[in-house]
């Protein structure tokens, strides 16, 4: 076991999806074994939608590229380039990009991303 005080990640995990959505993990449970938070490049192509989901874990989101839309607790936001936001944990999210053009994206979510506790409806 190494007693450094960093770790460096080479390259990200690319989480395998069916969608057409690019999600690369940098930090996190899949890439570097962190369950603290997680950080994460994603590209949603357009159209591009996801089931409603309930996580336990808040999640920002700051987008570079195009928009992205949410349904949170039955409110509609829409995000544009240069814009963040804080999705608190156990909030009702939809997540979308219903836009003619592709959004790129940062994601940060305390703690960390995991598959069992996004509670996506349908799953």
């Amino acid at each position: 076991m190494s007693d450094k005080r960093y770790i460096l990640n080479p390259a990200p995990f690319v989480v395998p999806t069916t969608d057409g959505k690019l999600i690369e993990e940098h930090v996190g449970g899949a890439s570097t074994g962190t369950s603290a938070y997680s950080l994460a490049h994603m590209v949603a192509p357009p159209h591009w939608s996801e089931p409603h989901q309930t996580p336990s874990f808040d999640e920002i989101t700051i987008v570079v590229r195009g928009r992205k839309r949410f349904e949170i607790d039955g409110d509609a936001v829409e995000l544009q380039a240069g814009q963040a936001l804080l999705i608190k944990g156990g909030a009702r999210v939809r997540y979308s990009n219903p836009f003619e053009e592709e959004c790129e994206y940062w994601s940060i979510c305390v703690p960390a991303f995991s598959p069992d506790t996004v509670n996506r409806e349908g799953e």
